[in-house]
């Protein structure tokens, strides 16, 4: 395990906000870091990037505490991609993606041919480069999306946080960011670790899930061990009826309830049904 969590407390003033949490993230996997608003998953991101710093326990990098290691060649092991990227001030896609050179560069540098050679695979593997003399901000959200990916993968980091990286995207372009995600990790290697709402998306495009729960860890483990009916119940306050995705063969919420007082402990047996015939226009269709 290349990075580990111990005994890490965050917090912002008097509240903490992640309690005494620890756990290993599988390097060369993607994990997906899953629980309610308001649980932690965020601030935990932005503890595991020293973005911020915990209040206690530390960070540990390949044995060595993250908050020890120099900040440009921190930038050089770690990429975070934050849930709202700051605005890119009517920049260019490729002058932006070029930002990600920064830790590599002496001063204020001109980019070098191994630099430039680095953007033009990003830009490739992100499908973007039609878009290199194009402002950001004429793009939409999900080509936006596949340049700030961009951006995070020329930093050459062997890992990549990302927050939310499908929010405000329509399901097509959800899948799109995703898809990219997994071909990194599996065709680059790259290490994945990042929050997700959607139960499906982290149970489909995930090796490995912790949950959150008033930032605490309620279960971490692949998505089998973890996208269960007991889990979902102690993180998100539901009944949820699991199945099997009948194309991944991964687990699959295919409906729930909010509990209220005494819960119903009528099981629902109805996984089959959508496994044998998936309803036309559901989430199966692609």
């Amino acid at each position: 395990m290349r990075l580990t969590v111990e005994d890490v407390r965050v917090g912002y003033e008097d509240k903490t906000i992640v309690h005494d949490l620890s756990m290993c993230i599988p390097d060369g996997k993607i994990t997906t870091i899953i629980g309610s608003n308001g649980c932690g998953k965020s601030t935990l991101l932005k503890a595991m990037t020293r973005v911020i710093a915990p209040q206690a326990g530390q960070i540990m990098l390949d044995g060595k505490a993250i908050a020890q290691i120099n900040t440009k060649e921190l930038a050089r092991q770690l990429a975070f991609l934050p849930q709202n990227p700051d605005s890119s001030g009517g920049l260019l896609v490729e002058e932006l993606v070029s930002y990600g050179r920064f830790p590599y560069q002496k001063g204020f540098g001109n980019l070098s041919k191994k630099d430039k050679e680095i953007i033009q695979w990003a830009l490739n593997v992100t499908q973007t480069e039609e878009f290199r003399d194009q402002s950001l901000d004429s793009l939409s959200g999900g080509q936006r999306q596949r340049v700030w990916i961009a951006l995070s993968l020329v930093q050459d980091t062997d890992i990549i946080f990302l927050d939310e990286p499908t929010t405000y995207l329509d399901m097509a372009h959800q899948l799109e960011v995703l898809e990219l995600l997994q071909k990194l990790n599996k065709e680059e290697g790259k290490t994945i670790i990042m929050v997700l709402h959607d139960l499906n998306q982290a149970a489909r495009f995930s090796d490995f899930v912790i949950a959150l729960s008033n930032g605490r860890l309620i279960q971490a483990g692949i998505p089998e061990e973890v996208i269960t009916p007991e889990v979902l119940e102690e993180v998100f306050h539901i009944d949820a009826v699991i199945g099997k995705d009948p194309r991944t063969e991964k687990p699959m919420c295919i409906t729930y309830n909010l509990l209220k007082g005494e819960k119903n402990h009528e099981k629902i047996n109805i996984p089959n049904a959508y496994t044998t015939h998936p309803p036309l226009g559901s989430v199966f269709q692609q």
